[in-house]
Protein backbone atom coordinates (compact mmCIF):
# COMPACT_ATOMS: atom_id res chain seq x y z
CA UNK A 1 0.00 0.00 0.00
CA UNK A 2 2.65 2.50 0.93
CA UNK A 3 4.86 1.67 -2.18
CA UNK A 4 1.86 2.67 -4.24
CA UNK A 5 1.21 5.93 -2.73
CA UNK A 6 1.70 9.54 -4.40
CA UNK A 7 5.29 10.43 -3.28
CA UNK A 8 3.53 14.13 -2.84
CA UNK A 9 1.25 12.35 0.04
CA UNK A 10 4.27 11.02 1.47
CA UNK A 11 6.34 13.75 1.24
CA UNK A 12 3.75 16.20 3.35
CA UNK A 13 3.27 13.28 5.68
CA UNK A 14 6.96 13.16 6.81
CA UNK A 15 6.35 16.67 7.11
CA UNK A 16 3.36 16.82 9.29
CA UNK A 17 4.84 14.00 11.74
CA UNK A 18 8.11 15.65 12.28
CA UNK A 19 6.43 18.89 13.42
CA UNK A 20 3.48 17.01 15.39
CA UNK A 21 5.93 14.68 17.07
CA UNK A 22 6.63 17.24 19.69
CA UNK A 23 3.53 17.68 20.87
CA UNK A 24 4.26 14.20 22.21
CA UNK A 25 4.71 14.93 26.05
CA UNK A 26 4.27 11.72 27.97
CA UNK A 27 3.89 8.34 27.95
CA UNK A 28 0.37 7.40 26.64
CA UNK A 29 1.29 10.33 23.89
CA UNK A 30 5.01 8.48 22.69
CA UNK A 31 2.76 5.68 22.54
CA UNK A 32 0.62 6.45 19.74
CA UNK A 33 3.85 7.73 18.29
CA UNK A 34 5.13 4.34 18.11
CA UNK A 35 2.03 2.68 17.55
CA UNK A 36 1.46 4.80 13.96
CA UNK A 37 5.84 4.12 13.32
CA UNK A 38 4.73 0.45 13.95
CA UNK A 39 1.56 0.39 11.88
CA UNK A 40 3.75 1.93 8.76
CA UNK A 41 6.53 -0.31 8.87
CA UNK A 42 4.12 -3.28 8.72
CA UNK A 43 1.95 -1.82 5.68
CA UNK A 44 5.13 -1.23 4.12
CA UNK A 45 6.13 -5.00 4.36
CA UNK A 46 9.75 -4.20 3.88
CA UNK A 47 12.55 -6.28 5.93
CA UNK A 48 13.23 -5.49 9.18
CA UNK A 49 16.98 -5.87 8.12
CA UNK A 50 16.60 -3.01 5.28
CA UNK A 51 15.16 -0.35 8.26
CA UNK A 52 17.91 -1.93 10.58
CA UNK A 53 20.92 -0.75 8.13
CA UNK A 54 19.42 2.53 7.77
CA UNK A 55 19.35 2.99 11.80
CA UNK A 56 23.00 1.14 12.38
CA UNK A 57 24.36 4.38 11.25
CA UNK A 58 22.66 6.74 13.12
CA UNK A 59 22.39 4.53 16.27
CA UNK A 60 25.28 5.49 18.14
CA UNK A 61 24.17 8.92 17.92
CA UNK A 62 20.92 8.31 19.71
CA UNK A 63 22.75 6.52 22.45
CA UNK A 64 25.24 9.29 22.76
CA UNK A 65 21.95 12.06 23.34
CA UNK A 66 19.96 9.77 25.75
CA UNK A 67 23.58 9.34 28.02
CA UNK A 68 23.62 12.98 27.75
CA UNK A 69 19.94 13.68 28.79
CA UNK A 70 20.82 11.12 31.46
CA UNK A 71 24.08 12.68 32.87
CA UNK A 72 22.77 16.16 32.55
CA UNK A 73 19.40 16.62 33.15
CA UNK A 74 19.00 17.48 36.84
CA UNK A 75 15.17 17.02 37.15
CA UNK A 76 12.84 14.68 39.74
CA UNK A 77 13.94 13.12 41.49
CA UNK A 78 17.34 11.23 42.68
CA UNK A 79 17.41 7.35 41.45
CA UNK A 80 20.58 6.88 42.91
CA UNK A 81 24.05 8.78 43.07
CA UNK A 82 27.70 7.15 42.83
CA UNK A 83 30.68 9.79 43.39
CA UNK A 84 30.09 12.92 40.78
CA UNK A 85 28.06 10.64 38.95
CA UNK A 86 23.84 11.76 39.86
CA UNK A 87 21.14 9.92 37.44
CA UNK A 88 17.72 11.56 38.16
CA UNK A 89 14.26 10.35 37.03
CA UNK A 90 13.56 13.15 35.04
CA UNK A 91 17.06 13.06 32.85
CA UNK A 92 16.10 9.03 32.43
CA UNK A 93 13.00 9.97 31.43
CA UNK A 94 13.97 12.98 28.91
CA UNK A 95 16.46 10.96 27.27
CA UNK A 96 14.03 7.55 26.76
CA UNK A 97 11.13 10.24 25.05
CA UNK A 98 14.23 11.93 22.92
CA UNK A 99 15.78 8.27 21.33
CA UNK A 100 11.79 7.00 20.95
CA UNK A 101 11.44 10.68 18.50
CA UNK A 102 14.14 10.31 16.66
CA UNK A 103 13.89 6.48 16.31
CA UNK A 104 10.38 7.44 14.66
CA UNK A 105 11.70 10.54 12.48
CA UNK A 106 14.40 8.05 10.91
CA UNK A 107 12.16 4.84 10.48
CA UNK A 108 9.53 6.77 8.93
CA UNK A 109 12.23 8.92 6.37
CA UNK A 110 13.52 5.00 5.82
CA UNK A 111 10.49 3.72 5.12
CA UNK A 112 10.30 6.62 2.29
CA UNK A 113 13.84 5.83 0.62
CA UNK A 114 12.63 2.19 1.00
CA UNK A 115 9.28 2.32 -0.66
CA UNK A 116 10.20 5.61 -3.27
CA UNK A 117 12.38 5.35 -6.57
CA UNK A 118 14.56 8.91 -6.27
CA UNK A 119 12.98 9.90 -9.13
CA UNK A 120 9.58 10.19 -7.42
CA UNK A 121 10.94 11.58 -4.66
CA UNK A 122 12.15 14.59 -7.20
CA UNK A 123 9.27 14.87 -9.07
CA UNK A 124 6.91 15.00 -5.85
CA UNK A 125 9.54 18.03 -4.08
CA UNK A 126 9.28 19.60 -8.06
CA UNK A 127 5.57 19.76 -8.11
CA UNK A 128 5.17 20.62 -4.59
CA UNK A 129 7.32 23.53 -4.62
CA UNK A 130 5.61 24.55 -7.74
CA UNK A 131 4.11 27.75 -6.80
CA UNK A 132 7.42 28.95 -5.75
CA UNK A 133 8.39 28.99 -9.86
CA UNK A 134 6.07 32.41 -9.82
CA UNK A 135 9.18 33.85 -7.52
CA UNK A 136 11.35 33.16 -10.31
CA UNK A 137 13.01 30.25 -8.34
CA UNK A 138 14.82 28.06 -10.26
CA UNK A 139 12.83 25.08 -9.16
CA UNK A 140 13.04 22.67 -11.66
CA UNK A 141 16.79 22.89 -11.80
CA UNK A 142 17.10 22.23 -8.01
CA UNK A 143 14.90 19.15 -7.73
CA UNK A 144 16.99 18.14 -11.68
CA UNK A 145 20.44 18.18 -8.94
CA UNK A 146 18.49 16.42 -6.08
CA UNK A 147 17.83 13.37 -8.73
CA UNK A 148 21.26 13.60 -10.01
CA UNK A 149 22.91 13.32 -6.65
CA UNK A 150 20.51 10.83 -5.58
CA UNK A 151 21.83 8.68 -8.41
CA UNK A 152 25.36 8.99 -8.27
CA UNK A 153 25.56 8.31 -4.49
CA UNK A 154 26.06 4.57 -5.11
CA UNK A 155 28.22 5.69 -8.16
CA UNK A 156 30.40 7.11 -6.17
CA UNK A 157 30.83 4.39 -2.98
CA UNK A 158 31.81 2.15 -5.10
CA UNK A 159 34.31 4.38 -6.90
CA UNK A 160 35.45 5.44 -3.18
CA UNK A 161 35.70 1.47 -2.54
CA UNK A 162 38.12 0.67 -5.53
CA UNK A 163 39.94 3.52 -4.87
CA UNK A 164 40.23 2.19 -1.60
CA UNK A 165 41.40 -1.20 -2.38
CA UNK A 166 43.62 0.12 -5.15
CA UNK A 167 45.44 2.18 -2.11
CA UNK A 168 45.60 -0.36 0.14
CA UNK A 169 47.23 -2.70 -2.60
CA UNK A 170 49.98 -0.41 -3.04
CA UNK A 171 50.73 0.02 1.12
CA UNK A 172 47.99 1.98 2.44
CA UNK A 173 46.86 1.85 5.90
CA UNK A 174 43.25 3.82 6.68
CA UNK A 175 42.02 1.82 9.79
CA UNK A 176 45.46 1.90 11.84
CA UNK A 177 47.54 4.53 13.05
CA UNK A 178 46.89 8.21 15.25
CA UNK A 179 44.40 10.27 13.84
CA UNK A 180 46.75 12.93 12.29
CA UNK A 181 48.16 9.45 10.10
CA UNK A 182 44.93 8.33 8.90
CA UNK A 183 43.90 12.02 7.73
CA UNK A 184 47.03 12.04 5.75
CA UNK A 185 46.38 8.50 4.15
CA UNK A 186 42.77 9.54 3.21
CA UNK A 187 44.29 12.47 1.14
CA UNK A 188 45.69 10.28 -1.25
CA UNK A 189 41.93 8.74 -1.79
CA UNK A 190 39.98 12.00 -1.84
CA UNK A 191 41.85 13.25 -4.85
CA UNK A 192 41.08 10.40 -7.53
CA UNK A 193 37.94 10.93 -6.30
CA UNK A 194 36.97 14.56 -7.03
CA UNK A 195 38.90 13.72 -10.16
CA UNK A 196 36.72 11.21 -11.19
CA UNK A 197 33.29 13.05 -9.80
CA UNK A 198 33.97 16.13 -11.82
CA UNK A 199 34.87 13.79 -15.02
CA UNK A 200 31.43 12.15 -14.69
CA UNK A 201 29.78 15.67 -13.94
CA UNK A 202 31.40 17.06 -16.93
CA UNK A 203 30.31 13.86 -19.26
CA UNK A 204 26.52 14.30 -18.13
CA UNK A 205 26.60 17.96 -18.86
CA UNK A 206 27.86 17.24 -22.47
CA UNK A 207 25.51 14.12 -22.44
CA UNK A 208 22.09 16.67 -21.54
CA UNK A 209 23.45 18.89 -23.95
CA UNK A 210 23.62 16.45 -26.77
CA UNK A 211 20.55 16.03 -26.16
CA UNK A 212 18.77 18.91 -26.28
CA UNK A 213 17.96 19.43 -22.56
CA UNK A 214 16.61 23.01 -21.97
CA UNK A 215 15.29 23.04 -18.36
CA UNK A 216 11.72 22.43 -18.06
CA UNK A 217 10.74 24.48 -21.10
CA UNK A 218 8.26 22.06 -22.53
CA UNK A 219 9.24 19.14 -21.04
CA UNK A 220 6.58 16.50 -20.18
CA UNK A 221 6.58 13.29 -17.59
CA UNK A 222 7.09 10.14 -18.55
CA UNK A 223 5.26 8.67 -15.12
CA UNK A 224 2.33 11.31 -14.60
CA UNK A 225 1.57 11.37 -10.58
CA UNK A 226 -1.95 10.75 -9.11
CA UNK A 227 -3.42 11.60 -5.90
CA UNK A 228 -5.59 8.86 -5.09
CA UNK A 229 -8.28 8.44 -1.95
CA UNK A 230 -5.50 6.42 -0.54
CA UNK A 231 -3.51 9.66 -0.05
CA UNK A 232 -6.03 11.67 1.27
CA UNK A 233 -6.80 8.94 3.84
CA UNK A 234 -3.15 9.04 4.61
CA UNK A 235 -3.32 12.99 5.53
CA UNK A 236 -6.66 12.46 7.00
CA UNK A 237 -4.99 9.61 10.15
CA UNK A 238 -2.22 12.27 10.67
CA UNK A 239 -4.59 14.88 11.12
CA UNK A 240 -6.01 12.27 13.70
CA UNK A 241 -3.07 11.44 15.29
CA UNK A 242 -2.33 15.33 15.94
CA UNK A 243 -5.62 16.02 17.40
CA UNK A 244 -5.06 12.61 19.56
CA UNK A 245 -1.93 13.88 20.52
CA UNK A 246 -2.98 17.10 21.67
CA UNK A 247 -6.23 16.23 23.29
CA UNK A 248 -3.85 13.59 25.78
CA UNK A 249 -0.53 15.64 25.88
CA UNK A 250 -0.09 17.25 29.73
Amino acid sequence: MIHRLDPRSKLISILIFVVIIFLANNWLTYGFVVLFSLIGVLLSKVPIRFIYRGLKAIIIIIIFTFILNVLFTQQGDLLFSIGWLHIYKGGLVQGLFISIRLLAIIVLTTLLTLTTTPIDITDGIEILLGPLKKMKLPIHEFALMMSISLRFIPTLLEETEKIMKAQSARGSDFTSGSLKSRIKAIIPLLVPLFVSAFKRAEELAMAMEARGYRGDKGRTRLRVLKWTAKDTGVIILLLILTAVLVIFRN
